[in-house]
């Protein structure tokens, strides 16, 4: 944080996980081997319990995190889920390597409690590396969903290929999430979500799909609310359920644009602010397939995390969010201050060294907001956007003179939160187009967020005749498959015409390459 008392927040009497949640989960919330509860409590659910469907995420060589969270009545006005006044509900859980579950290899019961909104995090973690299983719960007698996930190879395992996609951005109410139902059908290891996964206001749009609750959202039970909305939506379950799926967060998971523990509206006051992101944490937490390591403590989550896909990938999973300077203005001396930063001192520091010393082919950065020079002035001045990595050009040079320094090869960055698609270099002086290309950078589109799109508008005119590094811009809807060998990683750019009627058809609009120890994006 930046200046404000943390225990001084403490007393503001915000139950985060760092209270009593957190002493939930010490207590056995996770534990494979947790009793079962009272009979009245086994009673069976007002309706289905798996409402919100299934999921796993952060796939290790030992095994995966297995998620659900009991919601008979997923948009009860106190957040809920339907389950207020029960207390900790035993859940049982397996692992099969078929979906008829014949072959099991693991199972266990796990407490879901009310601390943590009823929800299960099991980290399973006696499974064989590079294999796939499938997964269920059980509560009340009822069964949930088949569930389908990946384990990771080992770390010095030669993997011939790895496929998975990214996406970012869907607001419910803009676009129904056609793309996420074409994603399930991809053939994938795993899936990035780079952000946005919620937005926080209240937004009803033009398509029948107004948020829940009405309002801005807030409180914790604002939070687990509009969390479970999203989550109700078929195809995004059916998205979650095809994969393994790794997450990290950008701003409307809190509220737009905010930076660290400053709010984007003027007169809140930091400890106003941070009651409002503890809630969105917790929220966030109980709600998508994460380990221990991230469970929140009250306003701080640790979210920034490395996988490793074999020999031939890891990812390095950022938070853009919560350790950021304030954005200021373009022209303000402070914009060139060389102690604004973007992901914060620890995290800049275990990103560089964390590059430094990999040993993978490719080293894959999965971030929120756009990294390349983005000037909107074809001019000879700059218009550049302050909320993304433009507006942080000391970080930035920071991060691309400490790569050049540690000689990084095959760096690729992938980027959400801009509701577009391009393809660009990362020069290391973008003033100077003879400058070393540092990576690559692949923007996805939003899978629904601004509506049905286009395949360009004025951003787009002004982005590839103001930067010559830019090589590739459309606006449509959907996401990007990724397919990296030892030679190249492509990248496929998977667009549906519109999201704002169901049943449209998804197409690849462009593919472009990176060749091993070539850093500058080809198009095929």
């Amino acid at each position: 944080m930046n200046g404000f008392d943390r225990r001084r927040f403490l007393g503001l009497g915000f139950l985060g996980l760092g209270g009593a949640a957190g002493a939930a989960l010490a207590a056995g919330g996770l534990a494979a081997g947790a009793t079962w509860a009272s009979p009245a409590q086994r009673s069976r659910f007002t309706s289905h319990p798996f409402a919100l469907g299934v999921a796993s995420g952060d796939p290790l060589p030992s095994g995966v995190v297995l998620w659900t969270r009991l919601a008979p009545e997923p948009l009860a006005e106190d957040g809920s889920g339907g389950m207020r006044g029960r207390g900790a509900v035993p859940v049982r859980w397996e692992v099969a390597e078929d979906e008829r579950f014949s072959r099991r290899v693991a199972h266990g019961v796990a407490n879901a409690t009310a601390e943590l909104g009823h929800s299960v995090h099991v980290e399973v973690d006696t499974l064989r590396p590079d294999r796939e299983y499938f997964y269920r719960f059980r509560a009340g007698g009822e069964i949930s969903p088949v569930g389908r996930t990946r384990t990771a190879p080992t770390a010095a395992a030669n993997l011939d290929r790895l496929a998975f996609a990214f996406v970012s951005c869907q607001n419910y109410p803009a676009g129904y999430y056609t793309a996420h139902r074409h994603l399930a059908d991809e053939d994938l290891r795993a899936v990035v979500h780079l952000g946005d996964y919620i937005y926080e206001g209240g937004a009803t749009g033009n398509i029948g799909r107004a948020h829940a609750p009405a309002h801005e959202v807030h409180s914790l039970a604002d939070y687990r609310i509009r969390h479970a909305q999203y989550r109700t939506d078929p195809d995004l379950q059916r998205s979650h359920a095809a994969f393994p799926w790794i997450v990290t967060w950008d701003d409307h998971e809190v509220e737009n644009n905010y930076a660290d523990e400053i709010s984007q509206h003027d007169g809140v006051a930091p400890g106003d602010f941070l009651v409002r992101r503890a809630a969105a944490y917790q929220a966030y937490y109980e709600h998508l397939p994460l380990r221990r390591s991230s469970v929140p403590k009250g306003p701080d989550m640790r979210i920034y995390r490395r996988l490793r896909f074999g020999a031939l990938a890891e990812f390095n999973v950022l938070d853009g969010r919560q350790y950021r300077s304030d954005q200021v203005d373009r022209n303000s001396p402070e914009a060139q201050d060389p102690d604004r930063s973007m992901l914060g001192a620890e995290q800049e520091r275990w990103l560089l060294d964390g590059l430094g010393s990999s040993t993978a082919r490719w080293n894959i950065l999965a971030q929120q907001t756009v990294m390349a020079r983005a000037d909107r002035d074809p001019g000879e001045g700059l218009r550049l956007p302050m909320d993304n990595w433009n507006g942080y050009e000391p970080a930035r040079q920071r991060l691309f003179d400490g790569v050049v320094e540690r000689g990084v090869e095959n760096m690729v960055v992938i980027t959400g939160d801009a509701h577009c698609s391009m393809a660009a270099d990362l020069k290391q002086d973008f003033a100077d187009p003879e400058s070393p290309t540092v990576g690559a950078e692949f923007l996805g589109t939003s899978i629904s967020s601004g509506g049905d799109g286009a395949d360009t508008d004025r951003r787009g005119e002004q982005w590839l005749a103001a930067n010559p590094h830019m090589k590739f811009y459309n606006q449509r809807r959907g996401y990007v498959r990724c397919t990296v060998d030892r030679d190249s990683y492509r990248a496929d750019y998977r667009a549906v015409p519109y999201v704002t009627r169901r049943g449209a058809p998804v197409s690849t609009l462009a593919g472009f390459v990176v060749e091993n120890g070539r850093p500058g994006v080809q198009e095929v």
